[in-house]
C-alpha cells in the first residue's frame, strides 16, 4: 500500500514549507541566517536481506534542518553602536543568568548602567582595557563604558619648533619685569610666543616665552606663567648653519598661584629640537604638550578590529575595550535559542575566541549591520515547488483508496 509513501511526503512537504515560511518570516530580521530542510529516503530493511532488484522505497524523512550561514547584506545605519560582521564569527553575549549566547545580529545600546547590551538586555563581551589604554586579552568580559570624567593630566613635556630670526638686532633696551610691571617692554626682546599648559587639576596657565637676542648666534630665553614675573634667562645656542646646539630637552619649572589650589611649580622638559636661526621671519613650525584638562566621554568610535575608542570633551581620546568573537567548527550544530541567539552544543565543538580580523574571524563595521541572508525570490518559488509537492503526495493517497475501494468492491 502507498498510504505510508504519499503519508511521509505530506510530512515531508508540510515540515519544508514551515522551515520556509519561517525564512519568508525573517525577511527583515538582522542577522537572521535561513534555514534549509534535508530529505532522505526511506526503506524497509529485512533481516534476511532482499534483493537489491526488487526493494520499493517505504517513503521519505526529515534527515536535518541546516542553517545556512553565508554572508548576509551590510547596511549603514548611522547609529555607532551598531555592529556588523564581514566574514565569520559571531558577536559573544552574556544573559542576565550568566548563560553565554552567541549572535549575528549587532543592534547594540548603552544600558544605564554603561554596559554594551543588544535589545534583550544581553552584555556584549569583550576585551577589556586598563587604565592607559592597553587591551588586556584574557577571558572575556561584559564591555563597560566607564561614563565618569576623564582625569586631568599635568602638563610634562612641552615641544616647540620655531625659527628665531638672524638677521635682527641685539635689544638696547635691557629686558625688565618687576611685579609692579611684570608685562618686559617691547623694544626689549625681539620675539615671543606662548603655549597652554595644565596644573595637576586640568587648569590652563599661559606660559609666555620670551627670546632676546644677545649677539651672533646665542639668544636667552625668559618665561612667564599667566602675566606674572618673569624668571630666566635660559641661554640657546646656534651654530654657524643655523642648527641649535642647546642640549634638550630643559628642564624647566612653573610657578601658579596658590589659588589655583593645584601643585606648584609645575615641572615639565622643554623642547626645542628642530628649532632654527635662519636669516627668515620668526615662525612656529610645531607646538605640542602632552596635559589636558578633565574631560566627559562624548562618543564612542568602533574600529575594524573591535577596538572601542572613547573620544572626551577636552578633545582626548581612550581605548575602552576590544570586542570579541567567537567561530565554530560545525556552526549547523548550534542549538537555535530565539531572538537571534545560538547556543554552543556538543556537535557544535567549543568556541574558538580572539579579536576581530584573527585566524579565520571576520572583521566588524560599525555603524551597519548585517540583513537576513534569506532571498526572498528564492524563498517564494520553494514554497510554490513543495506546495506542488504536498499536493502530488496527496494525489498519490487519494489514488491507493481508489485502488483499495476498486479491491473491496470486488465480488
Amino acid at each position: 500500500m502507498a498510504f505510508q509513501q504519499g503519508l511521509s511526503g505530506l510530512n515531508g512537504a508540510s515540515k519544508a514549507i514551515d522551515v520556509i515560511s519561517n525564512n519568508v518570516a525573517n525577511t527583515s530580521t538582522i542577522g537572521f541566517k535561513s534555514a534549509q530542510t534535508k530529505f532522505n529516503d526511506v526503506y524497509a530493511a529485512a533481516l534476511n536481506g532482499s534483493a537489491a532488484g526488487v526493494q520499493v522505497g517505504i517513503g521519505v524523512n526529515v534527515g536535518a534542518v541546516a542553517q545556512l550561514f553565508n554572508q548576509g547584506n551590510i547596511t549603514p545605519t548611522g547609529n555607532p553602536l551598531d555592529l556588523a560582521i564581514n566574514g565569520n564569527g559571531f558577536f559573544r553575549v552574556q544573559q542576565p543568568g550568566g548563560t553565554i549566547s552567541y549572535t549575528r545580529n549587532g543592534q547594540f545600546e548603552i544600558d544605564k548602567n554603561g554596559y554594551i547590551v543588544n535589545s534583550a538586555g544581553y552584555r556584549l563581551q569583550g576585551y577589556p582595557a586598563n587604565s592607559l589604554g592597553v587591551i588586556l586579552p584574557a577571558t572575556p568580559t561584559d564591555i563597560f563604558l566607564n561614563t565618569a570624567d576623564l582625569q586631568p593630566k599635568q602638563t610634562e613635556s612641552v615641544k616647540m619648533g620655531i625659527n628665531l630670526d638672524s638677521r635682527q638686532a641685539v635689544p638696547t633696551v635691557p629686558f625688565t619685569s618687576t611685579a609692579a610691571a611684570p608685562l618686559p617692554d617691547p623694544l626689549s626682546y625681539n620675539s615671543s610666543t606662548s603655549v597652554s599648559i595644565f596644573d595637576s587639576l586640568g587648569n590652563s596657565h599661559i606660559y609666555t616665552m620670551y627670546f632676546v637676542k644677545t649677539g651672533g648666534g646665542n639668544w636667552d630665553m625668559h618665561t612667564s606663567v599667566d602675566g606674572a614675573v618673569t624668571t630666566g634667562p635660559t641661554p640657546l645656542a646656534f651654530d654657524s648653519s643655523g642648527k641649535l646646539t642647546t642640549v634638550m630637552p630643559i628642564a624647566m619649572t612653573a610657578t601658579i598661584a596658590a589659588s589655583f589650589g593645584a601643585i606648584s611649580p609645575i615641572s615639565f622638559d622643554l623642547d626645542f629640537t628642530g628649532t632654527t636661526q635662519y636669516g627668515s621671519a620668526f615662525g612656529i613650525n610645531r607646538q605640542v604638550q602632552d596635559g589636558y584638562a578633565s574631560g566627559r566621554l562624548s562618543g564612542v568610535t568602533i574600529a575594524q578590529d573591535g577596538t572601542l575608542q572613547g573620544r572626551y570633551s577636552n578633545g582626548q581620546s581612550k581605548i575602552l575595550g576590544q570586542t570579541v568573537l567567537a567561530s565554530f567548527a560545525n556552526p549547523n550544530g548550534l542549538l537555535s535559542l530565539g531572538q537571534n541567539l545560538w547556543g554552543e552544543s556538543p556537535e557544535s565543538g567549543q568556541p574558538l575566541v580572539g579579536s576581530p580580523g584573527s585566524g579565520s574571524l571576520g572583521l566588524v563595521q560599525a555603524g551597519s549591520v548585517e540583513e537576513s541572508n534569506v532571498d526572498l525570490t528564492a524563498a517564494l518559488v520553494d514554497l510554490i515547488t513543495q506546495q506542488r509537492s504536498y499536493q502530488a503526495n496527496s494525489q498519490s493517497i487519494k489514488t491507493q483508496d481508489q485502488i483499495l475501494q476498486t479491491l473491496v468492491n470486488l465480488r
